[in-house]
């Protein structure tokens, strides 16, 4: 590639990448027909309790992406250092590319673009072993909440449309080798990766995962514990907005409820875009068990929506208008 289009690309892929996602942000946010009653509903509560528990909220966010930040950084430590800053960046740039991916698989795209030149295709196999980390800790605890809900709130009748007792046991059964064969891979994820590399196909393509290889007990260990302290965050936050909407549940069945919705968010396949309609849904099925407040469900979700997709993805967007896909290096601090 010669020097005068890399330094075109320099230029103009930020201000592209930025209008595209911008105007993809926009238009779905225009397209959700439930948001406006939310967003009225949202707006009625800051005026009766004030803006504190949102402040909350919002300060919970940054330490949601600061936690996941931390977590890239050490996973692209790997193939190069960079900043805490530049990674933050990174992980606000990956939601918006993740937007217009299924279960918001692109987010790598935005990551690597922070990397130095060749060191961007060595590190989507680690941005994986990240994303492994979320899926077990949410189908962890997930397990854990639908197992607790089973046996308190839960008695012998359909408890969804569709869903009876005996489906909801087999779920729970079959959910115990998948999390404990998912486990035993992600700890033992180097070991699998050497015995990938042998097959003729994927030795071609090695420079994708070769540096998964460097995942120690010690680093995995980190990285899951990281997403644990996420995955905190995230079930803090939407239980505070059920509350402050006036959904009447004890904390611990709310925790078990926004535990569940998460598991079941992660085993449908949706554009992020799009999950608003799909979470809302669910909502009102699962917290339909505890009241019959439909509106303050859907505000809660939509809140959850705006706070943890929308936002990180709008300021990700006007980070990826100062990008230089071609530089000499990372600045390190």
């Amino acid at each position: 590639m010669s020097r005068k289009f890399k330094i075109f690309l320099n230029y103009v892929l930020g201000p592209v990448l930025f209008l595209w996602l911008a105007y993809s942000i926009y238009q779905q946010v225009q397209n959700h027909k439930d948001l406006d009653q939310s967003w009225e509903l949202i707006k009625q509560t800051v005026v009766q309790k004030g803006w504190m528990v949102f402040a909350l909220v919002l300060v919970l966010m940054t330490l949601n992406w600061g936690l996941e930040a931390r977590k890239w950084q050490l996973l692209a430590s790997k193939v190069q250092p960079i900043s805490y800053w530049s990674a933050y960046r990174a992980i606000l740039s990956g939601q918006a590319f993740a937007l217009n991916t299924i279960n918001r698989s692109g987010d790598f795209l935005g990551r690597i673009l922070y990397l130095e030149e060749g060191n961007r295709l060595r590190a989507v196999g680690l941005s994986l072993i990240g994303s492994m980390s979320q899926i077990l800790v949410t189908f962890g605890i997930g397990f854990i909440s639908l197992t607790v809900l089973r046996f308190t709130l839960l008695d012998n009748q359909a408890i969804l449309p569709g869903l009876s007792v005996f489906w909801l046991d087999a779920l729970l059964i079959g959910l115990v080798p998948g999390i404990l064969l998912f486990g035993v891979l992600y700890f033992n994820v180097a070991l699998f990766i050497k015995w990938m590399e042998r097959i003729p196909f994927i030795r071609k393509y090695q420079f994708f995962i070769e540096k998964m290889e460097t995942m120690h007990y010690k680093d995995l260990t980190r990285i899951l514990l990281l997403s644990l302290l996420r995955y905190v965050v995230f079930v803090v936050q939407y239980v505070v907005l059920l509350k402050v909407f006036g959904v009447e549940a004890s904390w611990q069945i709310l925790v078990c409820l926004v535990s569940v919705l998460f598991m079941l968010m992660a085993m449908i396949p949706t554009i992020a875009l799009a999950e608003l309609g799909i979470r809302g849904k669910l909502s009102l099925e699962l917290f339909g068990l505890v009241t019959t407040q439909q509106l303050s469900i859907l505000a809660a979700s939509a809140g959850i929506w705006i706070v943890n997709l929308i936002i990180p993805a709008i300021l990700g967007t006007v980070f990826l208008l100062g990008l230089r896909l071609f530089k000499q290096k990372e600045q390190k601090s």
